[in-house]
């Protein structure tokens, strides 16, 4: 990888894409902070003099209305989510609240890419974002005619929490004879179809007795994993990409049943469409069993390691002694006992494949954090699947594997976002796939993907708009690894003006 001193804005056609893409890494848009992004899309149209909408919960519609009225003028629905995924690696300092992006090119394999540095690059989905911004700069200053179209730009809030910006929509926003969702992330792929999901927490109240009491002489040792590529939790789950916290818990349980470790803190993991990257955990060991211990992990981690291979090649577990012991607690051995159970056998990865279409992921569970607050640790999950009965399924399983654990817990459970049902007939698709065979004289694929997107949710408000989703290369969505290729980015720009041109 070569970082290239090229300045953003040259990176290509259409500029204005790049000179937007910039400015949105400049303003912070973590999930539910989205105020900012939607001011500044807003005063963009108000300048060009476009209508706005926007509804109780934050949704913001830009209407661009044909000029040239006919008997019925089509009207598509451009839709994105002003929110990105706020995942940074544990070295980076940067504070998503208010610290912009920093953004750098590279050159990987003979193509330039752009990243961020140390954090998410925001591409999900800052590339619909910029794309539609671009689309009414280049329709206002009449350097695209698209006169007898009507478009809606649909800009949606908190998609990667649970896709909650479409659940609460105004059912008056919108309505349209075809939405395009600019959310895929593969320039040869036309996405028609996604699994449903739902998000599972566990709150488990902690029970501490004192370290004086179960050591004659303690000491604290500090476990951590890093190191992992990560991932989206539905397109990546069936990638074999190591679990920081199953990592974790394979070591820990391992270690407790040889050597009756104890527990002090547990946490990792952050986002639940994450595969998670980085976990650590805090034991407490007698000193003298330390050089035991620390032989026995290890064969744990080559075990690991090896079962790992060539797909986590940066894979790091970290032994290190905490010389000060500055909490006396610990977590009861009954408590930690059944807590380290729970984490062994959790399910993680596809639980299921669709059986017609080929590598599709049918049914699958993520599990995603683990955060310590005051008395209480929380687990959370996340569960996909392309029928919602597979769906509540394996939620259910969950939720009686903690019951199980006779502990004090308390298990909660999103209300959910529902599938997307393929329609490999639409006149919106067939459309596609011709445009896309002449412009680039090799067919696009079509698919459905193991990842919610809001089209699932909108269909139900617009059963008869026909939907496809699609956008340019981005690479290690999800991840501080995000990246976006340069060419692709003119390649889509070109198809979606030729789409638009053809259903006006």
């Amino acid at each position: 990888m070569k970082i290239l001193t090229q300045t953003i804005k040259d990176l290509g056609d259409p500029s204005e894409f790049w000179e937007y893409f910039e400015i949105l890494s400049q303003i912070p848009r973590c999930s539910g902070n989205e105020a900012g992004i939607r001011n500044y899309i807003k005063e963009e149209a108000e300048k060009f003099h476009f209508n706005i909408k926007i509804d109780k919960i934050g949704n913001l519609v830009v209407g661009i209305s044909p000029k040239i009225i006919k008997g019925h003028n089509k009207k598509v629905v451009l839709q994105s989510h002003l929110d990105i995924v706020c995942e940074k690696n544990d070295a980076t300092v940067h504070d998503f609240s208010k610290d912009p992006l920093k953004l750098k090119i590279i050159e990987k394999d003979g193509d330039k890419w752009l990243m961020a540095e140390g954090t998410t690059l925001g591409a999900d989905n800052g590339v619909g974002i910029a794309f539609s911004l671009t689309l009414m700069k280049k329709i206002h200053e009449k350097q695209i005619n698209l006169d007898s179209l009507a478009i809606d730009l649909l800009f949606t809030v908190e998609e990667e929490t649970g896709l909650y910006g479409a659940l609460g929509i105004d059912k008056d926003m919108i309505e349209g004879d075809y939405l395009i969702n600019l959310d895929s992330e593969n320039d040869e792929e036309f996405t028609i179809g996604c699994a449903g999901g739902i998000n599972t927490w566990a709150d488990i109240k902690l029970n501490y007795e004192k370290i004086s009491d179960n050591f004659n002489d303690p000491i604290v040792i500090k476990i951590s994993v890093g190191g992992l590529n990560g991932g989206h939790s539905g397109t990546d789950i069936h990638k074999g990409k190591g679990n920081s916290i199953k990592i974790l818990s394979k070591i820990l349980w391992k270690s407790n049943k040889k050597h009756s470790i104890s527990l002090q803190s547990l946490r990792g993991g952050n986002k639940l469409n994450a595969i998670p990257r980085e976990v650590q955990s805090i034991i407490v060991i007698e000193k003298e069993k330390e050089p035991l211990i620390r032989a026995f992990i290890s064969e744990i981690i080559s075990e690991i390691k090896r079962e790992l291979g060539e797909k986590e090649p940066n894979l790091q577990i970290n032994l290190d002694i905490i010389n000060e012991i500055n909490d006396n607690r610990i977590f009861a051995k009954d408590l930690k006992n059944k807590l380290l159970d729970i984490l062994y056998i959790f399910p993680n990865g596809p639980i299921s494949m669709h059986e017609e279409i080929q590598g599709l992921v049918h049914t699958s569970t993520n599990l995603a954090a683990i955060k310590m607050e005051e008395n209480l640790i929380k687990i959370g999950s996340s569960q996909r699947s392309v029928n919602k009965f597979s769906q509540i399924l394996i939620q259910e399983r969950i939720e009686a594997l903690f019951n199980l654990a006779d502990l004090d817990i308390i298990v909660t459970r999103s209300a959910g976002y529902p599938g997307w049902d393929p329609n490999f007939k639409s006149t919106l698709l067939k459309i596609s796939k011709e445009i896309y065979d002449e412009l680039f004289n090799h067919k696009a694929k079509v698919k459905a993907i193991h990842a919610g997107l809001e089209c699932g949710v909108l269909k139900r408000l617009l059963p008869n708009t026909e939907m496809i989703s699609l956008g340019p290369n981005v690479i290690g969505g999800h991840t501080p690894d995000e990246r976006l290729q340069v060419k692709s980015v003119t390649k889509i720009w070109t198809f979606l003006l030729r789409l638009l041109e053809k259903i006006q």
